[in-house]
C-alpha cells in the first residue's frame, strides 16, 4: 500500500476488503490498508456515512461485513472478474450482446460503471460475439483476459496450444479478436508459425505470454465475419456452386459459415469445402434459391442421391418429376435433376434454418 494513497481511495479499498473477506477485523483491515486499527475504524465510519450497510459482528469470530441495504454498494472488479462476468452472461443469454434487450441493457450499465482500461476489452468481446455457446464448453476467464488484453493493446503473444489429437504446439501469433460463436470461444489471429490466418479454440489454449512486440491489426476488422468465412474452408471436399440469384438474396439465405459468395456472370458463385457432402446438399436444398453444382463431384453425387430420395418419398418413379399441384412452377435444382418450387412462401425468419445451428460438420479450429 502506498503511503500517499488518498483517504477516498483507502475507503474504497476498505470496502473491497470487507466484501472479499466478510468478518474481517479492524486490526486486519488496518494491516491491509497500511494504517492503524483506529484509522481503519474511521474508514468504516466514512463508508457508513455514505449510507453503505457496513455491519459489525461481535464475538471471537466477529468483524465487519457488508449487510443487506436498500442501496447496492459499489462493486470492484479486476479485469479477469469483469470479463468472466460478461462471458457468463453472453454464454447464458441469447440477447446479452444486444444493448437494447433487457439483459443486454443491464450488462451495458455494468460496463459503463467499469474503469476504461477494464471496460474496453470487455466491450470488444461483446461486440465480436455471436449466439450463446454449449454450456459444456467453458474457458478460463483469467487466461481469456490476457488474450483480450493482448488484442486490445495489439501485442504479439506466445502460447501453448493443444491440437485435436492431444499433442501440444507452441505458437507465436498476432491476436486480432476473441470471438464467441456457436458454442465456442475462438481466438482469431495471424500465426507467425504457419504464416497464415488461424482460428484457435480458447479452451485448448494452455498458457499465454504477452510480449512487448507490437503489431498492426487489420483495418475495419469484422471479426465474426472473418471467423465464419475462415471456418467454411479447409475441409476435405471442395464445394463450387453457381446460384441464380443476386448477392443480396444469396446472402439472405446462406450464412457466411456455409462459404464465400462471389459475384460472377450469370449469378453468384459459392465456394467452400465440407467433410460431409450429404449434409451440404441438404443445406442447399432447404433454400428457395435456384442453383447448379459445378466442379464438385462429391456434392454432385450427394445432390443426385437427395433428389432420388425426394422422388421416392413423393411416391413417384422415373428420372423426372412433374408438379404435384396445378399451377406450381418448378426449377432444376442442380445436376441431379432435383426439382423444387421457385418460391417457398416463407422468409428466413419464418423458416427454421439449420444453418443457424451449425456449419459443415461443426465448428473447428485450425492449429
Amino acid at each position: 500500500m502506498r503511503y500517499d494513497t488518498s483517504p477516498t481511495a483507502r475507503a474504497l479499498l476498505a470496502l473491497e476488503a470487507i466484501q472479499d473477506c466478510p468478518g474481517i477485523t479492524a486490526q486486519r483491515l488496518g494491516d491491509h490498508l497500511g494504517v492503524t486499527e483506529r484509522a481503519a475504524r474511521r474508514y468504516v465510519a466514512i463508508l457508513r456515512e455514505a449510507d453503505l450497510p457496513i455491519e459489525s459482528v461481535t464475538g471471537p469470530h466477529g468483524g465487519y461485513r457488508v449487510g443487506r441495504g436498500l442501496r447496492l454498494p459499489p462493486l470492484m472488479f479486476t479485469a479477469a472478474e469483469a470479463l468472466g462476468l460478461v462471458m457468463a452472461v453472453l454464454e447464458g443469454h441469447r440477447g446479452a450482446a444486444d444493448p437494447t434487450e433487457l439483459v443486454g441493457a443491464a450488462l451495458s450499465k455494468i460496463l459503463r460503471a467499469l474503469p476504461q482500461q477494464v471496460a474496453e476489452p470487455v466491450r470488444a468481446v461483446r461486440r465480436a460475439s455471436g449466439p450463446p455457446p454449449d454450456p459444456g464448453l467453458r474457458v478460463d476467464p483469467a487466461l481469456t483476459a490476457r488474450l483480450v488484453e493482448a488484442c486490445t493493446s495489439s501485442r504479439r503473444v506466445r502460447l501453448d496450444y493443444r491440437l485435436e489429437d492431444g499433442r501440444e504446439r507452441s505458437m507465436e501469433v498476432d491476436p486480432w479478436a476473441v470471438v464467441l460463436r456457436h458454442g465456442r470461444w475462438y481466438l482469431l489471429c495471424w500465426s507467425h508459425s504457419a504464416d497464415a490466418l488461424r482460428a484457435l479454440r480458447v479452451d485448448r489454449v494452455r498458457s499465454v505470454f504477452v510480449t512487448s512486440v507490437p503489431f498492426g491489426p487489420p483495418d475495419d476488422l469484422d471479426a465474426l465475419r472473418v471467423l465464419e468465412e475462415h471456418l467454411s474452408q479447409g475441409w476435405r471436399h471442395d464445394v463450387d456452386v453457381l446460384l441464380r440469384a443476386d448477392l443480396a438474396e444469396a446472402s439472405r439465405w446462406l450464412p457466411r459459415s456455409l462459404g464465400r459468395l462471389e459475384e460472377v456472370e450469370g449469378g453468384i458463385r459459392l465456394r467452400a469445402t465440407t467433410d460431409d457432402p450429404d449434409w451440404y446438399a441438404r443445406q442447399l436444398a432447404v433454400t428457395p434459391l435456384t442453383y447448379e453444382v459445378i466442379g464438385s463431384p462429391a456434392l454432385v453425387q450427394a445432390t443426385e442421391d437427395l433428389a432420388a430420395r425426394l422422388v421416392k418419398a413423393a411416391g413417384r418413379s422415373g428420372d423426372s418429376v412433374d408438379s404435384g399441384h396445378p399451377g406450381d412452377s418448378c426449377d432444376e435444382g442442380g445436376p441431379g435433376g432435383m426439382a423444387r418450387p421457385t418460391g417457398s412462401g416463407t422468409t428466413p425468419e419464418q423458416q427454421l434454418h439449420p444453418l443457424q445451428q451449425q456449419t459443415n460438420t461443426g465448428p473447428r479450429a485450425l492449429g
